[in-house]
């Protein structure tokens, strides 16, 4: 769009300059110190992509930035999907019935108008209601603070005829995932939040005695090395293993193998990492043993470790990235969907009783276990995929 109007790319088109003077630039904020880089700075408008990702304090500083002797009056745009633990669901709370969750449609598009006074907020219907706030005019005078306005403005994915027409799969994919995002993303909720059963119900899942053929499998670990004794409650070694089913299956379905759930000291850890890798795969050689990695050099060493004991398995390693709600919601949905079997077996009351109660229990490894083997399978099939359509 830029170029044909003049637009000159620099810096790998991030920064845009055209004849008339005027410069597009996108940029990030990684860090709250990061706003420093913009001291001195004339923005005449700034834009925020995912506003809830960004903080409060990082927003405000740039708005402080969003001036202009340009003549062009400064103003802000941002975009943002709900979050109802951000600062945003607070600063847009007028405009969110309290109650549902869901935007007020007679309120959307209203504008409002504030005054910030430290880290607090003051609202008004109208600028003329906040002229009592008062700061030092230019000859020491006091004069009313420049009141803002701001406005919320709701939408859904309904409202974007253009993107539902060019790709009417994506409603789909937003009806597939769990029952929090999908509120989110989908519905536009702003207060639902994680909750116990949200996650995993076992009304979702089929329990079996014998369960269908799988092509891969995989068996994710969640590590700890502390026994349990009288005086202590400490996180727990997990592992679970999972198998998918046929390439041709156009739905496939996932199969929970096996779950285990120990209090060991490290020797005793690796030694049973080590037997459950050579039961596994002695009936399926291919099997993927997928290890989370602690953060720092000493979780890099004992990857190292114990990839020198497991040198004739297939041996994935990796740290943990995003939070434990992200990792485990491609398996919550795979649930609620209906394509997840589980084998009968002594452990099943252990694995439900905390993936029911996932977030709000205090343990999560066995959770932590499931979302690891589950992204190693899946991981693991599309491969398989990807060789067959080559072979084929």
């Amino acid at each position: 769009m830029y170029a044909p109007l003049g637009g000159d790319p620099k810096d790998m088109t991030l920064d845009w300059r055209f004849p008339s003077g005027a410069n597009i630039s996108m940029a990030h904020l990684e860090y709250d110190k990061s706003v420093l880089n913009w001291q001195g700075s004339a923005i005449a408008l700034l834009c925020f992509d995912e506003l809830t990702h960004f903080s409060a304090k990082q927003f405000f500083y740039m708005l402080s930035r969003n001036r202009s002797t340009c003549g062009v009056r400064p103003y802000v745009r941002a975009t943002t999907n709900p979050d109802a633990d951000s600062w945003v669901a607070e600063f847009i709370s007028w405009w969110i019935d309290q109650k549902t969750g869901y935007a007020i449609p007679e309120r959307s598009g209203v504008l409002r108008w504030f005054v910030r006074i430290g880290d607090n907020i003051i609202w008004a219907d109208h600028p003329e209601e906040l002229e009592m706030y008062t700061m030092p005019g230019p000859g020491g005078e006091e004069v009313p603070i420049p009141a803002k306005s701001v406005t919320f403005i709701s939408s859904k994915l309904t409202d974007n005829k253009i993107l539902m027409q060019a790709d009417p799969g994506y409603m789909a994919n937003l009806m597939s995932l769990p029952l929090v995002e999908r509120e989110r993303l989908l519905g536009g909720n702003w207060k639902i939040r994680p909750s116990a059963g949200m996650y995993f119900k076992r009304e979702w899942v089929t329990i079996v005695d014998i369960p269908p053929v799988c092509i891969r499998k995989a068996r994710g670990w969640d590590l700890a090395a502390t026994p349990l004794t009288g005086q202590n409650n400490p996180d727990g070694t997990a592992s679970v293993k999972i198998g998918v089913t046929g390439e041709k299956d156009d739905k496939p379905k996932y199969v929970v193998f096996d779950c285990t759930y120990d209090f060991k000291s490290p020797s005793a850890v690796l030694q049973r990492v080590k037997e459950l890798a050579a039961s596994d795969a002695a009936r399926d050689p291919d099997i993927v043993i997928d290890i989370a990695q602690d953060p720092g050099q000493a979780g890099k060493s004992q990857i190292e470790d114990y990839a020198g004991h497991l040198s004739d398995y297939d041996v994935r390693s990796s740290v943990e990235t995003g939070d434990k709600t992200t990792r485990f919601s491609p398996f919550s949905a795979q649930c609620e969907a209906g394509n997840v079997i589980i084998v009968r077996g002594s452990w099943n009351e252990k694995f439900f009783e905390q993936l029911e109660n996932f977030p709000e229990m205090a343990k999560d490894d066995i959770v932590d276990a499931t979302s690891r083997a589950f992204a190693a399978v899946k991981k693991a099939r599309s491969k398989a995929m990807m060789f067959l359509r080559k072979t084929s």
